[in-house]
């Protein structure tokens, strides 16, 4: 990638993401045209190619930042330095919440990107996601306190629900259109207070009681 693009001012960076962000997010990754993309950004299609060489270099960056972006704002909303299992899920929604408000079009990027099946593109794809899953996951499965959680619970298999009912609620409020924060951070909060009821340790629900 030319570095020439990442001297561009921070708004403009943002300007041209979120345009490849919603064309791949529409598209599969051949249909995807790059002029569609470099004017939504507002630039020509040469400039485009200025800054990425080709198609293939835009779309992994595009996938690469996902991942960044994520770790970035769940280590600032310290989401890797909780020990309490919802407090971290809590903190990780609101992180997410603020990611989607910057980059409305990523979470749908990222389901498409991962189901994508053109040759050029999918085993990188998919060799990144088990990179980026595994750094994820043993972070989290480390810090987590799991005396707290009733005994026989599977927190593996806990935590992967929790994971996957989480992120399609914040896929099915994507598609809805305009983030509602205040009805996203009570939805969660109830998903939340149902999973503590299922899954924590008698004596521990009377302690927050």
């Amino acid at each position: 990638m030319n570095e020439k693009f990442f001297a561009l001012p921070k708004e403009k960076q943002n300007t041209i993401i979120n345009a490849g962000y919603r064309v791949f997010s529409q598209n599969s990754y051949k249909k995807s045209p790059m002029s569609e993309i470099a004017g939504e950004a507002g630039i020509s299609k040469s400039l485009l190619f200025h800054y990425f060489h080709n198609k293939k270099e835009l779309y992994l960056f595009l996938w690469d930042n996902c991942a960044k972006l994520t770790i970035k704002y769940l280590t600032e909303y310290k989401c890797y330095e909780q020990t309490d299992l919802f407090e971290m899920m809590y903190r990780g929604m609101k992180a997410k919440i603020r990611i989607m408000n910057q980059y409305p079009n990523m979470g749908s990027f990222v389901i498409k990107a991962f189901y994508e099946r053109d040759a050029d593109i999918s085993s990188a794809i998919q060799d990144s996601f088990k990179s980026y899953k595994a750094l994820k996951a043993d972070k989290i499965l480390e810090s987590i306190d799991t005396t707290q959680f009733a005994e026989g619970i599977d927190v593996k298999m806990m935590y992967r629900e929790m994971y996957l009912a989480s992120e399609g609620y914040l896929w099915e409020m994507q598609r809805n259109g305009a983030v509602d924060v205040e009805k996203m951070e009570k939805d969660f909060t109830e998903m939340l207070n149902f999973w503590k009821k299922l899954y924590l340790r008698k004596e521990v629900k009377n302690e927050r009681n």
